[in-house]
């Protein structure tokens, strides 16, 4: 027993650090290709570990309101992303699925969320304010997708085993998925909200409110929050391809872990495609944008409850 457990930390310990040597990567390369579209040499592909090295190395200032509140909130943000990695499958099986289910991933994926509202309420500013007010309204409506998603899975294995319901599991039904095709749009068509890219980047929208949530943050709380969204792309990334694409073809060992990867990087290539060429939303049409897609998501909840 006492090995089994060893075993299932070190699998754990593993993915860990891989999202986390690979995640400032993703970040490094979305800045490049982002300039080769608009004809920019760009920064190299390294920065981003760079930025953080710099960010970790200055003096951490706490100019918020609430202190206590920006630690806590800054901390929980990277533990909550870092103990879903342990949760979903990153090219192996997930180290720590018997140690959790469906409903844990989606309180984790909900808390990751909820942190970055903390961090902005905290800070106390009126940047901050106004960006996790629209970081709230954009939770209310884009959240409740992903869930969908989850529990239309969830329905077809009649499981709530996450080596289950992660592994293309809204298409297993017995006629043609229609659930599973309306959610894989829903889910295509907002996909950048989640990873938080243009043309949903509106809590932090640089150019109108300076980061929104992060403007009070400085030093080493700003490269936590700011590796905690690095991360949160690796995350979403996967679960997407855990979801919709899981199939490898019969392949095992390391070339599975390599075919997951390819997945991957072809995911934040098409993120980076996007947000490089749409310009960012207004609140209210992001908000009626979301209401259609949770209006099709929940046709296909529906879908799912009666077989289809």
């Amino acid at each position: 027993m006492s090995n089994s457990v060893n075993l299932t930390i070190l699998r754990g310990l593993a993915n860990i650090v891989m999202v986390l040597l690979l995640a400032p990567f993703c970040q490094g390369v979305m800045r490049k290709v982002t300039a080769l579209i608009q004809s920019r040499k760009g920064p190299p592909i390294l920065q981003p570990y760079y930025d953080l090295l710099k960010l970790l190395g200055k003096e951490d200032i706490e100019s918020g309101d609430s202190p206590a509140m920006q630690r806590i909130s800054v901390y929980m943000s990277l533990a909550t992303v870092l103990a879903i990695t342990c949760l979903i499958p990153m090219g192996f099986p997930a180290p720590m699925n018997g140690q959790g289910d469906v409903i844990l991933l989606i309180y984790l994926l909900t808390l990751s969320g909820i942190c970055t509202l903390l961090a902005g309420l905290a800070a106390g500013s009126t940047y901050s304010l106004l960006g996790i007010s629209r970081q709230m309204m954009i939770m209310i409506t884009l959240e409740p997708l992903f869930v969908a998603a989850i529990i239309i899975g969830a329905i077809h294995t009649q499981s709530f085993r996450l080596d289950t319901v992660l592994d293309g599991s809204v298409y297993m039904n017995q006629g043609f998925p229609w659930s599973g095709i309306i959610i894989l749009i829903v889910m295509l068509l907002s996909f950048q909200a989640f990873v938080e890219r243009a043309p949903f980047d509106i809590s932090e929208a640089e150019t109108e409110l300076m980061e929104g949530p992060l403007m009070e943050y400085s030093g080493p709380k700003l490269a936590i929050l700011k590796y905690a969204s690095m991360v949160k792309l690796i995350i979403y990334s996967a679960l997407m391809v855990n979801i919709f694409i899981p199939w490898h073809g019969g392949i095992a060992g390391p070339l599975q872990w390599i075919l997951f990867w390819v997945k991957i990087f072809a995911l934040v290539l098409l993120i980076t495609l996007v947000a490089s060429t749409h310009a960012r939303y207004r609140i209210d049409q992001a908000i009626r944008y979301f209401a259609l897609l949770l209006a099709a998501a929940i046709a296909a909840l529906a879908l799912a409850g009666f077989g289809f």
